[in-house]
């Protein structure tokens, strides 16, 4: 429980960072941020923090958008899953850009799968067939986006964020506290 206590920071300052990212205007659809910083996260701290990382990114930016529906529990559901997957996948591998990249192109499939296959057709009557071929153009950018990020923020991620002693603050003020 020690190491949420000390990172919870370097949590808040993700969920922040991807929101910011996320609310760019005219940004190419699902060339965001949350996958390839989840995954350092997911390494590190587990399949929970991976889960909970990724459902509150989704979550907390459809609210503040007034995009909230019930199509926000499927994505930051499935998007939870992958901080599940990756913590397990990246468990006993470096983290490298390799590593983070593979798991990126799967997860990236799986995602647009489940969300582009279902949300449509399960929610506003969209023939499968639409969804399908309609999906193809976007999980072509979702993969861009999510490999690139993966190759070279990732690591930067896992080195200057997850790594990083000086942003634990909770064990600095226990220094304060207990001397």
């Amino acid at each position: 429980m020690d190491v949420y206590k000390k990172n919870w920071l370097k949590f808040v300052l993700a969920i922040i960072a991807c929101f910011l990212i996320r609310i760019i205007p005219f940004r190419p659809p699902n060339v965001e941020p949350i996958l390839a910083t989840q995954m350092p996260f997911s390494k590190v701290y587990g399949a929970y923090v991976g889960f909970i990382f990724a459902f509150l990114s989704i979550i907390l930016f459809d609210l503040a958008t007034s995009t909230f529906g019930v199509w926000s529990f499927l994505t930051s559901t499935t998007y939870g899953v992958l901080g599940i997957a990756g913590a397990y996948y990246l468990r006993n591998r470096k983290a490298n850009s390799w590593n983070f990249a593979k798991f990126a192109i799967v997860g990236t499939l799986f995602f647009d799968a489940v969300t582009g296959l279902s949300i449509g057709p399960l929610f506003f009557s969209q023939p499968f067939s639409e969804a399908f071929f309609g999906q193809i153009p976007f999980t072509l950018w979702h993969l861009l986006g999510n490999v690139s990020f993966a190759l070279v923020l990732s690591p930067a991620i896992y080195r200057y964020v997850v790594e990083n002693k000086k942003l634990e603050i909770y064990a600095k003020s226990e220094k304060i506290f207990t001397t």
